[in-house]
């Protein structure tokens, strides 16, 4: 069986999909319910698609000048709390088409420069530089958690899609990364992950035969390894001692350890 072979387009294409069901929920909603606040502490919505805005603009500068974004990396490693506060100001006193048109306009150029890339470049980031593909991979997995925080402010239906693969495989690469950025050795040994996708059929992970397994559904693991849910409020099934470190500290974001969710602030999954 021939594996297909995911392109740029295939993720800017999922992404943008990603994109618009955020948008249709934001656009539903009045000026005065930007600012509810999300599970995030601290963060309103207004505040989450701020984020978004202004990363997808850091992400299109990395792509078409790296000197200039090398530049606001510098300023980020200098003062890291003050730049992520003061991001936060460009959204301020923004109504909701306001915000969503700032927010398609960032999202516009950054699909342009990523449908332009060598497929055999390296984006550089804040952290290692990464393959066109999984920088827009990242940029999905981050559009889909800070949505999230959002669908659980105000409520709304988000159904999972097919696009949660992406974020689950970050989640699955990520866990050397989930142990460094604790300051902890990651132990030998593999963990079998094994998901329910939406809509049906399995995704699965590492060795079929290792002891340390994580199953569940597509949409409780996405949720544990961007830190949206508690694992006890999912119905993920955790078996083996490496397995459950790590659903411990799972997080497929980048930057220092997050610090989650607390078991019980949602209705278990």
């Amino acid at each position: 069986m021939t594996t297909r072979v995911i392109s740029v387009g295939d993720v800017c294409a999922d992404l943008a999909a990603e994109q618009d069901d955020l948008e249709r929920i934001v656009r539903g909603l009045d000026d005065a319910q930007l600012d509810t606040p999300t599970p995030s502490p601290g963060w309103s919505v207004r505040d989450q698609v701020t984020h978004l805005a202004f990363f997808d603009a850091r992400a299109t500068l990395a792509m078409v000048d790296a000197e200039a974004f090398t530049a606001e990396v510098r300023r980020f490693l200098a003062d890291p709390a003050g730049v992520m506060e003061e991001h936060l100001a460009g959204g301020h006193g923004l109504g909701v088409e306001a915000l969503l048109g700032w927010w398609g306009e960032e999202r516009d150029r950054f699909q342009a420069a990523a449908r332009g890339l060598d497929p055999a470049s390296r984006v550089p980031w804040y952290g290692p530089p990464m393959s066109p593909v999984s920088f827009v991979t990242a940029r999905l997995m981050e559009t889909w958690c800070h949505g999230q925080d959002v669908v659980d402010a105000v409520g709304a239906s988000r159904p999972p899609s097919r696009r949660l693969r992406h974020v689950a495989h970050i989640g699955v690469r990520a866990r050397p990364f989930s142990y460094a950025t604790n300051g902890r050795t990651r132990p030998e040994g593999e963990v079998r992950v094994e998901l329910v996708a939406p809509g049906g059929g399995t995704w699965s992970w590492g060795d079929a035969a290792a002891g340390d397994r994580v199953t569940g559904t597509a949409l409780d693991f996405c949720l544990v390894v961007t830190q949206r849910r508690h694992r006890d409020d999912t119905g993920l099934d955790v078996q083996g001692p490496l397995a459950r470190e790590w659903m411990e500290i799972a997080q497929a974001f980048a930057g220092p350890p997050g610090a989650g969710r607390r078991p019980g602030q949602f209705a278990r999954g």
